[in-house]
């Protein structure tokens, strides 16, 4: 499995301590500055990752000049620079050593990018590409995934992908507890009929079942090396359905029988990846599926006063949690969705915290480790909708082409092809 070679070099990257030496550079560079200077922020991640899938190696300069990319200066590479309007430097040899020596002396690292990560996106066939944060980031960088559902995981296919992410899924088999306001919509008619024949389809009575057992395929995906990325509603979802396995925790107007009135002492949160202790909201005229969406404390700061800030991590000694957060800016506007972010005493103490609203236990980003691989948390519906709702028309990136808040999806797709350059004697 793909997954499991780029897992153990992360393990073995996130072992590894001390400054590194890197090889002498014999040519020039192409840097691809990704600070302040930089036009177009989320195309010069689409650069790296063409330039990886065009068999070239790619230095990922973590905290240099915001976190940019180093590779050879091929007349290719250059003009797909230039083609999608991202900004960069031709280095000479005695630069590039420039360059590497501020590396050593700082909190700085050199992490090699060696190939594109196959990616998948788990999305139902009827979703539309522009009401997925991640898809829009991924088409406007230019960066090729596959579409993937219930079926094709059930089957196995995520073996053949190192990176997956999931769509706002409601892991819960309750819509994404929107009965109470659209109960009657004609979209949330389509989408309950389309679960529904899914479900049948697959062999199990309920869609809630069928949720829980693609639950449990994606954690096994997890624990044998592979990489996850969920945002809004797929976060807290996730591990509420594996919390569940078995119990019904669904309401009679979702799955046609009542809950489990012993529901809550039948929870297991060991199964979970990222939370634990948390309580459930079963009503289902209530949207909200836990306590573990701090939504409501989001809704009281307002969009003038929502702002989260990324942790600062040593680049040598933290590569991994470093490589998620690099930016060009570290606090960060607030954006909302039906999982905004995430009460900081129900996560797990051996998750990594990447960042959180300051003064508050509001958490918006988070990353831990399971078994071989890892999986990634970040709250909210999109960067730069704050409040998006059903009907409203798609992000356009290309007014948004500096975008920090998108910036930390599209790090995370280049995650899994890192590794630690090797110390020269």
């Amino acid at each position: 499995m793909r997954g499991l070679r780029y897992a153990a070099a992360l393990v073995l990257l996130a072992a590894l301590a001390g400054a590194l030496v890197p090889a002498s550079a014999s040519a020039d560079k192409l840097l691809i500055y990704m600070d302040l200077e930089q036009s177009d922020h989320l195309r010069a991640y689409g650069v790296a990752y063409w330039a990886l899938s065009q068999g070239f190696s790619v230095e990922w300069l973590l905290n240099y000049r915001g976190g940019s990319f180093m590779t050879d200066a091929a007349d290719l590479i250059v003009r797909r620079a230039r083609l999608m309007g991202v900004e960069f430097d031709i280095v000479p040899p005695g630069g590039a050593a420039g360059i590497y020596r501020t590396i050593e002396e700082e909190n700085m690292e050199v992490v090699l990018l060696e190939k594109a990560p196959a990616i998948a996106v788990y999305a139902p066939p009827s979703a539309d590409p522009w009401d997925d944060a991640v898809r829009l980031a991924l088409d406007y960088a230019r960066v090729p995934y596959t579409v993937v559902y219930d079926e094709e995981v059930l089957a196995g296919a995520l073996d053949e992908y190192d990176w997956l992410h999931l769509h706002h899924e409601d892991f819960t088999g309750q819509y994404g507890k929107f009965y109470a306001s659209y109960r009657d919509a004609d979209w949330y008619k389509r989408r309950v009929a389309e679960s529904e024949a899914i479900a049948s389809r697959l062999g199990y009575a309920k869609v809630s079942q069928l949720k829980a057992a693609v639950a449990r395929r994606i954690k096994d995906y997890v624990a044998r090396g592979g990489f996850v990325f969920a945002m809004c509603s797929a976060t807290d979802t996730f591990d509420i359905a594996l919390a569940a396995q078995g119990v019904d925790i669904v309401a009679e107007v979702f799955d046609g029988d009542p809950i489990d009135p012993a529901y809550a002492g039948k929870l297991d949160y060991g199964r979970c990846l990222a939370f634990e202790g948390f309580r459930l909201i079963t009503n289902p005229l209530i949207y909200e599926h836990s306590d573990i969406d701090t939504t409501p404390r989001a809704a009281r700061r307002g969009r003038n006063n929502d702002y989260f800030t990324l942790f600062e991590f040593s680049a040598k000694h933290d590569p991994i949690p470093t490589m998620l957060t690099q930016d060009h800016v570290s606090v960060i506007n607030g954006f909302m969705g039906q999982t905004t972010g995430f009460e900081k005493r129900l996560i797990k103490r051996n998750v990594t915290i990447l960042a959180e609203t300051e003064g508050q236990d509001d958490v918006k980003y988070l990353h831990g480790t399971y078994g071989r691989g890892t999986f990634t948390f970040y709250g909210g519906h999109d960067p730069e909708d704050y409040q998006h709702m059903v009907g409203d028309p798609p992000t356009d990136l290309a007014l948004h082409k500096n975008s920090p808040g998108y910036r930390l999806i599209l790090n995370n797709i280049l995650f899994p092809a890192a590794r630690k350059r090797e110390q020269k004697t």
